[in-house]
This record gives structure tokens, C-alpha cells and sequence, in this order.
């Protein structure tokens, strides 16, 4: 019983074999799954698909890349769909990226802000992409009271330290393929030390597949290996973190038993 809570099957990636992809995610033991629309695009393409696929659930947002091309008609199409689109499980992935430089800083963090507003007001947790802006990332939660409706630090790729802060504050450390890679020590670490009860696991298909996939295309029937990757550092068994995070991701997302 997994829950792969981070996935792009809106993907032109996945134009050819979506069907597929999905009747593989399900003999894997993928129960259920979330896709993310973070551009125009994307959106649009997520609503095509959501629909068709009991086991899909729904999360849109403005990615912080793309924060220089928001305008109040992209607000109000997200926050209509946050609100009347019976599927739509949280507002994401937003944040701040440093990485690149096509979004100003000052206008990222606007952005930011902005959703995390809106976020609060259809009563949705938030999915965060944070890259090289950890502090102005953290910063602007604490500031905006983002506990008050539940934070998942998507793809987290920060320090035990960072790891142990973000937990401080309540949020939820979601991992992904890097967890598996040989050299990862760090992402080995946060696993091996974030608590059960924080964790929730990923693919972020059709990117980062994991060990033995690393390099390909990535899909979501992967996230088993995220799973058996975490266990054997925690030393538990794959039964226990399959559900230990499928039933993380339930509580933050609000997935009622009824609804699965």
C-alpha cells in the first residue's frame, strides 16, 4: 500500500503509455497518488487527467520559476479549481527557487506569499519547491502561519539540521529517487533520522528515478524502491514505511478512508 505523493504524469513524458504507467503503479502496490500542476500547461493537462483515474488526486500551483508570468487571472483559475474541483487535495508546489534567474527574487517572494494566502483560505495544505532559498523559504512560512494548514517539504534535499528545523515547525519531509542513490549521504541521513510519523515518499516522475532506474524515466510504480530504501536504513520492514506514509500523506492531504 503505497501513496506516491508527488508525481508530473502531465508529463509530455507520459503522452505515449499513461495507461501503462498506471497498470504498472498498481501491481506495484501503488494505492494512491498525486499530480502536480504548476504552470498553465501543466494545469490544464493535470484536469485532463485527474478524472480518469480513481487513484489520482489533484494539487495546482505556481511554480517560483515561472512567478515573473503570474497574473490575478492565473489566482483566480487556481483558487476556482481549489475550490469547486472535488479532487484537489492542496496548492502546489510554490516557494522560492534561486537557482535560476528568470523570476526576481522580490517577485518570487510575492508570489509566495500570495498562495500561501490563498491556501489558507480554501483551507489547503501547501506543497513546497525550494531551491538555494532555504532561509527566505522557511522565513516566509513562519511568517505566514503555514502550519495553520500544513506544510510538505517536496523532494527535500536539505540537511539533517534543515530537516530538523522543518520538523520543528510541524512540516512533513517528503523523499524521493535521491534517497537511493549510492553516494547520497545526506538524503541517507535525513531518512535514517526524520521521525515515521513526518515522512511521506515520491517519485516526481519522469524525473530523479531511483537506483536501479537512475538516469531513465522515471514512473511511479519507483516509489517502491524510495520505500525499501528508507526501511533498510530504518531498520524496519517495507510493510511498516509503505504504511507509516501512506497514512502521513492521508492525514496532511485530508484523504478520508470513505474517499479511497
Amino acid at each position: 500500500m503505497l501513496f506516491d505523493t508527488h508525481s508530473h504524469f502531465n508529463d509530455e513524458a507520459f503522452n505515449e503509455d499513461l495507461p501503462e504507467v498506471m497498470d504498472r503503479a498498481r501491481k506495484a502496490g501503488v494505492r494512491l497518488l498525486n499530480i502536480v500542476g504548476f504552470d498553465i500547461p501543466t494545469i490544464k493537462r493535470a484536469l485532463e487527467i485527474v478524472d480518469l483515474y480513481d487513484e489520482m488526486y489533484l494539487t495546482v500551483g505556481f511554480h517560483p520559476v515561472e512567478a515573473i508570468d503570474f497574473t490575478d487571472e492565473i489566482y483566480n483559475m487556481i483558487k476556482d479549481i481549489a475550490l469547486n474541483h472535488k479532487k484537489l487535495v492542496a496548492i502546489g508546489e510554490i516557494g522560492l527557487d534561486y537557482h535560476w534567474d528568470k523570476s526576481p527574487k522580490e517577485i518570487q517572494k510575492e508570489v509566495f506569499r500570495k498562495q500561501i494566502r490563498l491556501a489558507k483560505e480554501v483551507k489547503k495544505p501547501i506543497v513546497i519547491h525550494t531551491r538555494d532559498a532555504i532561509k527566505d523559504t522557511m522565513d516566509i512560512l513562519k511568517e505566514e502561519k503555514a502550519n495553520e494548514v500544513g506544510v510538505i517539504m517536496h523532494c527535500f534535499s536539505g540537511s539533517v539540521e534543515i530537516m530538523e528545523m522543518v520538523i520543528k515547525e510541524g512540516y512533513y519531509i517528503s523523499l524521493g529517487g535521491t534517497v537511493t542513490f549510492k553516494n547520497a549521504k545526506t538524503p541517507k541521513e535525513v531518512a535514517k533520522k526524520c521521525p515515521l510519523d513526518k515522512l511521506l515518499i515520491e517519485t516526481d516522475c519522469p524525473y530523479l528515478a531511483p537506483t536501479p532506474y537512475r538516469g531513465k524515466r522515471n514512473e511511479s510504480s519507483y516509489v517502491k524502491y524510495v520505500a525499501e530504501q528508507i526501511a533498510n536504513l530504518k531498520n524496519l520492514t517495507y510493510e511498516e514505511v509503505a504504511t507509516a506514509t501512506f497514512n502521513n500523506a492521508c492525514r496532511i492531504l485530508k484523504i478520508k478512508e470513505k474517499e479511497r
